[in-house]
């Protein structure tokens, strides 16, 4: 079995670069669906088919110092931010040479080598995890020249907080909102509203608005077509430049879809409450026909071929990657090497 290359930072400054991180999350997606029905994957996924653009389009405008936290629905986000493919599938499948050894699996990947704080299987808990990143890269001049150092982005690296509709009234939420409002922190909350949480329409539970709930607290918010990379990039930007400048936070509600169920639970359960119409229209707004369509057309076919060589190469490489031994289950359990704070007893 061949060693995944070294973790590093997605490239999407290019619409092409855009285009295949796109492409790489939707064939991402569909080849895990088809790993969850054969037995491979245990237990289970939230597929991100459908929103690919709120993640490329918001990865786009983050910088190597950069943080982000990820959603129970995260596989977009991981793979944006320049998480090897191989590895998150192994991670789905709960294999040793996932990216956090199996453990971690659908909901909670992580890659601290890129700025990933981990997916959440919580409702909006990756929101004061983004939080406390943002006050201390807000506090630490080492972070602020690192940030200079590897990519000459002047300012305070920056975090950002992924979460979906559902979490719009859960207080830990408000909380975090509430506090980098007040300490003015370079944090970046990005609402991917799909209309639904589970299956309860966001209409039905969610009084007033989305960027409603960021003015409350004073932070500048805008809505955005989540279904169009280069209008999720454009705003991104403004409210990243904005927050590592000095000027606070930002809110980004990004009205996007799922094509698929809320979980794939949901293929047994036959769940029904979307009309074929509803999803079919948000189908004619696909993000990687938007995003191809500028796109010389032989440069589209080569970026799709390359993908599912990729793509077939992680299916292979994780299939191939050993189960965990059980004699190991309590591992890591526990915290281990943690030095106290001066003046506190060990």
């Amino acid at each position: 079995m061949t060693a995944p290359p070294a973790a590093a930072i997605a490239p999407l400054a290019a619409p092409a670069e855009r285009y295949r991180m796109l492409r790489l999350i939707r064939g991402f997606e569909e080849l895990a669906l088809g790993l969850v029905k054969s037995g491979a994957i245990p237990g289970g996924i939230h597929p991100y088919i459908g929103q690919e653009a709120v993640a490329v389009g918001v990865c786009s405008a983050l910088g190597p110092a950069d943080r982000l936290t990820s959603t129970h629905r995260g596989h977009g986000h991981v793979l944006a931010r320049g998480a090897a493919p191989d590895r998150l599938l192994a991670e789905l499948a709960g294999r040793v040479d996932g990216l956090n050894g199996g453990r971690g699996g659908s909901m909670h990947a992580a890659d601290l080598s890129l700025g990933i704080l981990g997916a959440n299987g919580i409702v909006g808990a990756g929101a004061p995890i983004a939080v406390g990143a943002a006050w201390a890269a807000k506090h630490s001049t080492h972070a602020t020249h690192a940030t200079h150092a590897e990519s000459g982005t002047e300012g305070s690296p920056v975090a950002v907080s992924f979460f979906g509709d559902g979490a719009l009234n859960q207080g830990v939420l408000l909380e975090s909102l509430n506090l980098a409002a007040m300490w003015r922190l370079p944090v970046l909350f990005v609402c991917e509203n799909n209309g639904y949480a589970t299956t309860l329409p966001a209409a039905t539970a969610v009084a007033g608005t989305a960027t409603g709930r960021a003015a409350a607290f004073g932070i500048p918010a805008e809505q955005v077509d989540g279904m169009d990379t280069e209008a999720v990039r454009a705003a991104a930007l403004r409210a990243v430049e904005r927050a590592r400048a000095g000027g606070g936070p930002g809110f980004l509600e990004c009205r996007t879809y799922r094509y698929e169920g809320h979980h794939t639970m949901e293929r047994r359960m036959k769940l029904r409450y979307r009309t074929p119409e509803e999803v079919a229209a948000w189908r004619e707004r696909d993000p990687l026909a938007r995003a191809a369509a500028p796109l010389d057309r032989a440069a589209v076919a080569e970026l799709d071929r390359s993908v599912a060589e990729q793509l077939a190469a992680a299916e292979e490489f994780t299939l191939a990657s050993a189960h965990p031994d059980p004699a190991g289950a309590l591992d890591h359990l526990y915290a281990d090497g943690l030095r106290p704070r001066a003046g506190v007893s060990a």
